[in-house]
């Protein structure tokens, strides 16, 4: 069983690597993942919530189980409650707050150093000057008491966390000025001067982590703007059919079975059936794809989505949580409370990065005293490792590129159902594709037309249209779709029958008898030159099904119908294999139409003759040679799916809750296959950039603060590059945005 719970008091990495590991100590828990982004933790298990949330209390921190509505409706405003950024504008009102004092206190601090005019009552009166700064530093604090409370409570759970590193720094600061003060009031000891307080040190110190922390917070909530933009895409209400009455309602009222209106240029609101009317839909929100669907009686719609040019009346079939718009919000979202296994790296150094960061401190400051350095001195080197030291940049380098990643792929059509699955598709070596519906379109088309004797091509379309019109079989309705297309009407037709697995006949009302049928069919019974034959063979072997027309006793012609390969199919294949990913092609097809359709779309390799619960072994014995991906329908091939590394369920339109499948492409085009392997592999690019900047800053960093190259940091240049740190990290992930998931291609 599996629960989501949201977190609260969290600041760093260290905090969620803290509650991670309290609650994987459960009883009963299988799995535990929390999301530093999100403020959100994942718990799979058999555990109850009110031991989860005792451990968590107890741990320091808040958890409150998410409850989801029991109703069937949904009202997105919860949701974009939870994704809104409340963070930013309590900073922003501690940062101008802290401005304030600041620069007052750094008037006093250094304005002597710079010859400005002080008061003559402080002009060369240092303890009057001391006790302004210790007001002025003190105030600071107050106001950005957060840090404190935060991280002196963490530390008596001996779990210190970045809140701890700041606190302690701008502490340790402010007390040893205070102490400097004190021994300042004593006239003529002429131990101490202006130059050993360091007040400004521990309000500047707060000042700069405060705006490193809006400038973060302001980026995070950037990441999140994909999700929030779908959740806006539903309206708010529906205009409903009530006794043939319009009736606008609220949109949780609307209830499966409903008819509901909706006019051009107004959002659809749940999914549902045209049942009158016909329109264009502009699918682009949940597809990605920017040309509008032409749509009529019958045809489904999803909520979300935009209704063009006409006035159509819909059934309403999908309602609040089971619409498509609701099942992709809950996708993405779910994505992001999920952790990538290239997080687990970060995760162990975070459990112990802030413990390891105060023992360095200390071992600084007694280092430095014992080499002859003044204790003050010592104690600016011990400040400086505390506050550069940024153990967030680490804990922000995976969810934040996990949550754009996920951002654009939804843009664009393409679901990851998880951190993991969007980092390890891009790790693919095989692509297995199944060929009807994945390759191929799925439904018969006319290929070809051969005539015979003096029959015309208008003709032969005409007589077989009459025909076929009577049949249900898809090849019929390959021949019957052709003949509408071209705008050819069907003859009148009498004594229709159908030959079981033979073929079809009927009779003119001229008296004429119409036959059609396969080629074993037709030739048994009927004359056919050995011309025709070939002709129908070759046919054959192109993986195309020739079906032959007789007109009383003469051959008129062969009307030849295959399942063709989507148009940019080929386009896929070439793509992939140019990403180093070998392309197999499963088909329960005999063995020569397989060929043909594989030499068409120009896959490396092709297995014919599989069932679909023989796939799932096929699967199996390609993961040998590397890791392998299955891209099918998600229905047909599920069990191949499950087997798969990852499977990818392809086309699956508003059935997009596939469980077997990883990755979940919107539109039916295979292009989105290599398209999602582009996106997983840059977004992992991304991550081990966000890793190695938040490594190498800490790496770099820690050693040039404790003074070890013969540097000197001072404390405040050390908060101002922690608040970066973390703003760089967060800045480079939102790059993704600009990724061209097609690479260029059109």
């Amino acid at each position: 069983m599996s629960e989501q719970y949201n977190i609260t008091g969290m600041s760093c990495a260290a905090c969620s690597a803290r509650v991670e590991r309290v609650v994987k100590k459960l009883p009963g828990v299988d799995s535990c993942a929390v999301s530093l982004l999100t403020n959100s933790m994942t718990v799979e298990g058999t555990a109850l919530p009110s031991e989860v949330i005792a451990a968590v209390e107890k741990a320091g921190y808040g958890a409150a189980l998410k409850t989801p509505d029991p109703s069937p409706q949904i009202s997105h405003s919860q949701e974009e409650n939870a994704l809104a950024d409340h963070e930013t504008p309590i900073l922003k009102r501690r940062l101008i707050s802290s401005l304030v004092f600041l620069l007052a206190l750094m008037y006093f601090s250094m304005g002597h150093m710079l010859n400005l005019p002080l008061p003559s009552f402080f002009a060369d009166n240092h303890v009057a000057q001391g006790i302004i700064q210790m007001l002025l530093a003190g105030i600071i604090m107050v106001i950005n008491q957060k840090f404190f409370v935060s991280g002196f409570s963490s530390l008596l759970h001996l779990a210190p966390n970045m809140d701890t590193l700041v606190a302690m720094g701008s502490f340790a600061s402010f007390s040893w000025s205070v102490y400097v003060l004190l021994m300042m009031t004593r006239e003529h000891t002429g131990l101490f001067s202006m130059s050993d307080f360091y007040f400004e040190s521990a309000g500047m110190i707060l000042t700069l982590i405060t705006v490193g922390k809006m400038l973060e917070a302001r980026s995070k909530g950037r990441t999140t703007d994909a999700l929030k933009s779908l959740m806006k895409l539903s309206p708010k209400t529906a205009v409903i059919l009530r006794n043939n009455q319009e009736i606008t309602v609220p949109i949780e009222q609307v209830m499966r079975g409903n008819v509901f209106i909706v006019r051009p240029g107004e959002n659809i609101p749940v999914d549902g059936v045209i049942v009158e009317g016909s329109t264009a839909v502009n699918e682009s929100a949940l597809t990605g794809e920017s040309i509008p669907v032409d749509k009529m009686k019958g045809d489904s719609v999803s909520a979300g989505t935009i209704n063009q040019s006409g006035f159509i009346k819909c059934e309403a079939t999908r309602v609040g949580h089971d619409t498509t718009l609701s099942q992709i919000i809950k996708m993405v979202s779910d994505a992001a409370a999920t952790k990538a296994p290239v997080a687990k790296i970060a995760d162990k150094v975070c459990g112990i990065f802030v413990p390891s960061v105060i023992f360095i401190a200390v071992c600084v400051v007694a280092g430095w005293i014992i080499a002859g350095k003044s204790f003050g001195e010592a104690l600016s080197y011990g400040i400086a490792v505390l506050v550069i030291s940024c153990p967030c940049a680490l804990g922000l380098a995976t969810p934040v590129a996990v949550m754009v990643g996920n951002g654009v792929g939804a843009k664009n059509g393409l679901l990851f159902k998880t951190a993991s699955s969007l980092e390890e598709t891009g790790k693919i070596k095989i692509a297995a594709l199944d060929k009807t519906g994945t390759i191929t379109s799925g439904e018969p088309k006319v290929t070809d037309i051969l005539t015979a004797g003096d029959c015309l091509e208008e003709e032969l379309v005409t007589l077989a249209y009459s025909l076929e019109s009577k049949s249900e079989h898809p090849l019929a309705k390959a021949v019957v779709d052709y003949a509408k297309e071209k705008g050819i009407k069907a003859k009148d037709v009498e004594d229709f029958k159908a030959l079981t697995g033979n073929g079809l006949t009927a009779a003119l009302t001229d008296g004429s008898i119409l036959t059609g049928g396969s080629v074993k069919f037709i030739t048994e019974k009927y004359s056919v030159s050995d011309k025709f034959t070939h002709e129908a063979e070759k046919f054959a072997e192109n993986g195309k099904t020739p079906l032959m027309f007789v007109r009383d006793d003469e051959l008129i012609g062969i009307i030849a119908v295959a399942d063709v390969i989507k148009p940019d199919s080929k386009e896929a294949v070439k793509e992939l294999q140019e990403m180093g990913i070998k392309v197999v092609m499963l088909t329960g097809d005999n063995e020569r139409t397989a060929k043909a359709i594989a030499n068409e779309a120009g896959v490396d390799d092709v297995i014919a003759g599989v069932l679909p619960d023989g796939k799932e072994s096929v699967i199996r014995k390609l993961q040998e040679s590397g890791k392998t991906a299955m891209v099918g329908d998600g229905i047909n091939d599920a069990p191949a799916l499950t087997r798969a590394d990852i499977g990818i369920a392809i086309g699956a339109g508003t059935d997009i809750a596939v469980d077997a499948a990883d990755v979940v492409l919107m539109k039916n085009t295979l292009r989105d296959v290599p398209a999602a392997v582009r996106l997983s592999r840059m977004t992992l690019r991304n991550i081990h950039q966000n890793l190695f900047w938040a490594f190498i800053y800490n790496v770099i960093g820690i050693p040039l603060a404790a003074g070890l190259w013969g540097l000197k940091l001072d404390p405040m240049f050390g908060a101002a590059a922690m608040s970066l740190s973390s703003f760089c990290v967060v800045t480079n992930a939102l790059r993704l945005n600009l990724f061209d998931i097609h690479g260029g291609r059109k």
